[in-house]
């Protein structure tokens, strides 16, 4: 399935796990969204992944109206494809995780592919002030909390967004057995190829990131899969490059992004979301491969589409 040379650069601009205090960086309100992911598809990547945050305080929101406020912006400037979040933040229900495409019907979606603890709590112990109140709480609290998605809720989110909108998805996969979930899930019909597989690593309640275990996933993928599916790596804070580039190493596709790490080396905040997609296309070239393009993309994985998005 896979277009010869070509490295598909995700770029995840803003996320739910980081907070505004973490990196004075970090994108907060539409404007600053929309300038990050403009700026990110400018230095190469095609694929956009978005979440909102209330401009006031910068926490997670699933308000179609913010995601309004950044999107068209976006679609102008660029030709990138937009991915809208699924997962929204842990705190969030299901139907409030995908109101904002239903109301929008992008081109596509992230999709978590199994229950899991999901746990931000540790880098609360970094900071000693906070820039808003809600910040240290919502982090602490992760120690309680399970990110939902159930079959049930796997199979919602696919007849709402996916036959009711034409939605492809990212397959988050922070273990695996959410490989063998989605599987599952081909086997009754509700996921078409060619799939497009996220392995997630080093997230506090998922698969740990240890090179292995890249190996071991992509194996498990081959088997489940064949080859009607392409395949895309990220790894939390301090493991985003090196994983990245071994990804590239073995024929697989790259996400970064100040939702993944706040990070452009050891010890040092990246100014942007661009400077890691610069950063990650050097070294993707340097290797001797080609990043692909938007129109490659939506080849690739079948997408509909920027002309049939609601934005």
């Amino acid at each position: 399935m896979a277009m010869a040379n070509k490295v598909i650069i995700s770029c995840a601009i803003t996320g739910s796990i980081h907070t505004p205090t973490m990196s004075d960086a970090l994108p907060i309100t539409p404007d600053q969204i929309a300038t990050q992911a403009i700026d990110a598809a400018k230095a190469g990547a095609a694929i956009l992944h978005l979440h909102a945050r209330d401009p006031k305080d910068g926490r997670p929101t699933p308000d179609a109206g913010v995601f309004m406020q950044f999107l068209p912006r976006i679609k102008q400037a660029t030709d990138a494809v937009v991915n809208i979040t699924t997962g929204g933040a842990v705190t969030m229900t299901v139907e409030q995780r995908i109101s904002a495409a239903n109301t929008l019907s992008p081109e596509m979606c992230s999709m978590n592919m199994g229950s899991m603890n999901f746990a931000l709590y540790p880098m609360a112990r970094r900071y000693k002030t906070w820039k808003y109140d809600w910040e240290e709480s919502y982090l602490l609290n992760s120690d309680a909390y399970i990110f939902p998605n159930t079959f049930r809720d796997i199979e919602k989110v696919y007849k709402t967004l996916g036959e009711g909108h034409g939605v492809k998805f990212e397959h988050e996969c922070y273990d695996t057995g959410h490989l063998y979930n989605l599987a599952h899930m081909v086997d009754r019909g509700l996921f078409k190829p060619p799939l497009f597989l996220q392995l997630i690593f080093g997230i506090l309640g998922g698969i740990g990131a240890d090179l292995d275990n890249l190996f071991f996933m992509k194996r498990t993928a081959d088997r489940l899969f064949g080859k009607d599916y392409h395949w895309s790596v990220l790894a939390g804070g301090r493991h985003q490059m090196n994983f990245c580039t071994a990804a590239a190493m073995i024929g697989g596709n790259v996400r970064v992004g100040l939702e993944d790490s706040l990070y452009i080396g050891p010890g040092k905040l990246a100014k942007s979301n661009a400077e890691q997609v610069a950063k990650i296309r050097r070294i993707v070239e340097d290797l001797g491969m080609e990043i692909a393009t938007p129109a490659e993309v939506r080849q690739m994985l079948g997408l509909k589409g920027g002309d049939r998005v609601k934005f």
